[in-house]
């Protein structure tokens, strides 16, 4: 099935690499013009030119990209200007994708470190979906804002107690949000994808990659492709009575 985000725009924070950048291309395949997001300018353009470099069901169709720190708010406002500027009205699909990773085990976690991963992964998500919900309602265009949390933020990982809460903080935030938002045309639904072979799992040593596989009932590390088909999904009309839930992409791991 073809064309399901036809004529849509899309702001996509994180799209300069990995889950990010599948998920910009996915939408660009099925028509969205897309703003690709990121606080590395050089991986927002490299998404944006692969964009423009794919063929399109949307021929010229304008994509663009945008520098963005999704922990402040001035360049988050500035990301929000950009796309009400440049195309003249609010976009019908957000996704938050931005994220970070700063691992320590608990007594060893710094306060700083902890405090980072927060800053980009729950705040950020806060910045975004108020500054573009809010351009959606003035703008009276329905809108699908996509979180992008983690089975982490469900089952927790050694290691990670910053970044499990921050998830789990996604997750919090999306069900209050779409409660607050549903009778106002904007969605929000969160996606948790599993291990997904993306450049931060690559840091990730060979064996320890390897027991995790066993834990996974599918036996292998997910595609960044897999939880863009899910974003599309949830992107499109084919979820239009869908808000408030969250989508595992996780392989079976942590059911």
């Amino acid at each position: 099935m073809a064309n399901l985000l036809a004529g849509k725009l899309a702001v996509v924070t994180g799209g300069g690499s990995g889950i990010g950048r599948a998920i910009c291309m996915k939408f660009a395949k099925q028509g969205a013009v897309v703003v690709v997001a990121d606080v590395h300018k050089d991986g927002a353009e490299s998404t944006r030119v692969l964009l423009e470099q794919k063929p399109s069901v949307t021929p010229n169709a304008g994509h663009a990209s945008v520098a963005c720190d999704v922990s402040s708010s001035s360049e988050v406002n500035k990301l929000r200007d950009f796309a009400l500027d440049h195309f003249k009205r609010a976009p019908e699909i957000v996704v938050n994708c931005a994220g970070i990773t700063l691992d320590a085990t608990l007594l060893k976690l710094t306060e700083e470190n902890f405090d980072k991963v927060i800053d980009v992964n729950l705040k950020g998500v806060f910045l975004v979906t108020q500054a573009f919900a809010k351009a959606a309602v003035e703008h009276k265009t329905p809108q699908s804002v996509i979180n992008i949390s983690s089975i982490v933020g469900k089952i927790g990982n050694f290691g990670q107690s910053n970044y499990a809460a921050s998830k789990a903080g996604v997750i919090g935030f999306t069900k209050t949000v779409a409660r607050e938002l549903a009778a106002k045309g904007v969605r929000v639904n969160a996606v948790l994808p599993g291990f997904i072979s993306t450049p931060m799992t690559g840091k990730i040593p060979e064996k320890v990659l390897a027991g995790i596989c066993q834990q996974i009932p599918m036996g292998r590390m997910g595609q960044p492709e897999e939880i863009a088909d899910a974003a599309v999904f949830l992107s499109s009309d084919l979820s239009s009575y869908v808000t408030g839930t969250t989508i595992e992409v996780t392989g079976g791991m942590g059911m």
